[in-house]
Parts: structure tokens; sequence; C-alpha cells
């Protein structure tokens, strides 16, 4: 029987429970939650500023985000940050109740579409020593490794094969999700016969950088399976673990998710604009000492949207709770009061994630605006994504006026 732990992401307290010093340790590892000894032989297990679930044999540890925001809405902001053209469809399915049966229950729907009509082949390059002439004989490597010898041949050819990128990552996020403990047995072996179809499929090496693939008329059956399986590969593990205890984790810090979505997601909206869209720029707050040209205060900005090589707008995101009054912290202000002055715009915006209306807030004495624009990530993937259009337009229309305000006075001086 599973042994269930909930938490909630902002939780402050957290929860005495009866687990042993291993599956104690075992859950540290993962960096999930904070576990520490407490009074009566007991546990307390907090969150440690991630969300998701570690499977320990059978405790199960979840930590669930703040604005209840479902594993679906997750795993949309996960994906569309690593692949714009990432859709709601493409995690249809996936329920919000015990995340690994819903992981498993969507890599399984998904695969079974994409492989229904059996594995995708495709044309691969490849170089053998074979010792029979196919394809291409490669001269200049046959002198090199093997000088006088006849065989075996160096040889290139083009291999029409189901060993093809799509398929190993798909093969990789099946097997993945095959040594979670304790799925169900019809979720198994549908994962299994599922890997039965891709038999011959190379394997991925575990922490392996993923092989690339192009969407395409010919591989867009696959499509929605690939794009879940690059999330659960890259954001999930399963192990045999430490002593006795299966491990399955899938742990995400979801103010790098915020940013790296939101990074995403003005780019593509502001790419109808002049200019270019740059995440983390870099810039120095103070003036190059030519004594000490190293020794300067340097920035990273989370979204620098220039136009003609010059910052315009200037965004930061904020995976913060506003307190109940509905503020936010003053060393926010404090920050984008610093950016603006260091690239020499006017106007700042900070992106929270949470509900509310965009507030401007002007700094006394410097000409500098700064805008808190909330945007609510448990809405739908629609919704979400014509919010963040809304705010690049916003931005970047109060940029416009007031470059057309700055020229206007540069032309009447």
């Amino acid at each position: 029987m599973i042994r269930t732990i909930v938490l909630d992401e902002l939780q402050f307290a957290g929860n005495l429970v009866d687990i042993s010093s291993e599956e104690a340790a075992t859950l540290r590892e993962t960096g999930l939650v904070a576990v520490a000894p407490a009074h009566n032989d007991r546990m307390l297990v907090t969150p440690a500023g991630r969300v998701g679930a570690v499977q320990v044999g059978d405790l199960l540890v979840e930590v669930k985000p703040k604005q209840k925001v479902g594993l679906s809405r997750l795993l949309f902001l996960l994906g569309y940050a690593k692949s714009p053209g990432f859709r709601p469809d493409d995690v249809q399915g996936v329920e919000d109740t015990d995340l690994f049966a819903a992981l498993g229950e969507s890599v399984a729907r998904q695969g079974e579409r994409a492989l229904e009509r059996g594995a995708l082949c495709g044309y691969v390059h490849v170089e053998e020593a074979l010792r029979t002439v196919r394809g291409r004989i490669r001269v200049g490597d046959q002198m090199t490794r093997r000088p006088g010898m006849l065989l075996p041949l160096e040889v290139s050819f083009d291999d029409f094969t189901a060993d093809i990128p799509e398929n190993r990552i798909l093969r990789a996020a099946i097997r993945l999700m095959m040594q979670v403990p304790r799925l169900s047995e019809s979720i198994r072996w549908r994962l299994a016969h599922l890997d039965s179809k891709l038999d011959g499929v190379s394997l991925l090496r575990f922490g392996a950088p993923l092989p690339s693939w192009t969407e395409s008329r010919i591989n867009e059956r696959y499509v929605p399976a690939l794009r879940l399986s690059e999330v659960i590969l890259r954001n999930m593990s399963a192990e045999a673990g430490a002593g006795r205890y299966s491990v399955a984790s899938f742990v995400v810090n979801m103010a790098t998710v915020f940013e790296d979505f939101l990074t995403t997601a003005l780019r593509e909206a502001l790419d109808r604009f002049p200019g270019e869209t740059a995440g983390q720029y870099e810039a120095f707050m103070d003036e190059l000492e030519p004594q000490r040209p190293r020794d300067r205060v340097q920035i990273y900005v989370d979204i620098v949207h220039s136009v003609a090589g010059r910052p315009a707008l200037v965004f930061d995101a904020k995976y913060k709770a506003a307190s109940p009054s509905g503020a936010y912290p003053n060393a926010d202000h404090y920050q984008m009061l610093a950016y603006c002055t260091a690239l020499e715009v006017s106007r700042a915006w900070l992106v929270y994630a949470g509900p509310g209306e965009p507030l401007e807030r002007r700094m006394r004495n410097t000409g500098v605006s700064v805008v808190e624009f909330p945007i609510d990530i448990s809405q739908s993937p629609e919704t979400l994504l014509k919010r963040v259009d809304e705010l690049a337009r916003a931005a970047h229309d109060a940029w416009h006026t007031e470059r057309a305000l700055e020229i206007r006075q540069e032309l009447s001086a």
C-alpha cells in the first residue's frame, strides 16, 4: 500500500511523518524536500523550493505548485520553454491525481497514437567497416586506418532503418517510465508492448544529450509523443536508489520553469516587432575603469528586447507570491530601477506568476516607471499565451510612444 505525503509549495510548516532514516536520506538526495529529525523518532518533511513527486519504495511524496497548477499545465510550461510549437493537446489526457500514474498513462496513450501504424523509418547516414562493398568506399580513411589491407573496407552509405532520432527518444522515455515502481499492471503492459514495437532501436545513455529532430509532414503523428518524451527525459529519473529502495523522481524548479517559459513566449510574441529578444542579457552596473577592467559589477537581466542594438524593453520574471494585501517585495522594484539605470531605459516590466491586473509605479525623482504585470499560470495554455502577447504589445506600444515623443522633442530643440 502506498504511503502518501502531500505538501504545498508555499507551505512553511512541514509534516511530521514516520519514515526510516534510509527513506529520509533518499528523499534529501532528490532535492524536492528537506528532511530533519524531530521528536519521538519522527521526521519533519518540508518543501525545498521545488515541485514534483518522488516515490521511494512504497512512499510517495508530492509537492504541489502554488495556484493549484495541475500536471497538464506544468508539462505545457516545461514543453513550451524548450519548443515554442508545444501545443496543449501534446499533453492531452494527463490527469492531475497521481503524478507518476498520469505520466505513465500519457506516455502510453501518446506512444500508441504514434506507433499505431508501426514504427517510423528513415534514412540514416552510416560509416562502417565491412567485408563487402556497400555504398561508397572512403579511400582516405581506408589508407589511414588500414594501409596495405584489402579488408575490411571503410564504407559509407544511407540506410533505411527504424533506428532514427524520433524512435530513440520515444523508446528512451518508454524505458524510463517502465522503471517507475508500482505503476499499474495495465500501464506497464502497454509500455512493454510499445517497447517491443521499437525492437532494434538504439538505447540512449541516461544523461546524454537528446538527438535532434525536425517536425515535418512525415513525422507529424510522432510530434505529441516526442515532445512529451523530451519533457520526461529532461526532468525525470528512475533508478535502483540507495539500499533496498527503488526510486522515481520528477522534480522541477518552478522559478526556472516560469522564467524559461516567459523568455520563449516573449521572444515569440515580440518577433513581429523590429529588434531581437535575448534571455539572460549581460550588462554592467558600473562604468569601465581602465586601471581595473575586469573588476566590474555584472548583471544578467532575465529578458531584454533590443532595437538597433540598444536595450528597449526590459522584463524580469518573478515566481513569487504576493502578500495578503496583494503587494510584492520592495526589493524587486529596487532591482528594476537598477536595471533601468544601467541600460538607459525608462520603463521595466516585473512579470509575476499570479492573478491580478497590471499596475504601473513611477519611481520618485528618476523618470523611471516599473510595471507589475501578473500572469496567471493556472489558466489554459491559449489564455496564457494570449496574456503574454498582451504583455509584449503593451511593452512595445509604451516604448514606441515614448520614443516618438523623444524624437519630436529632439527635432523641435
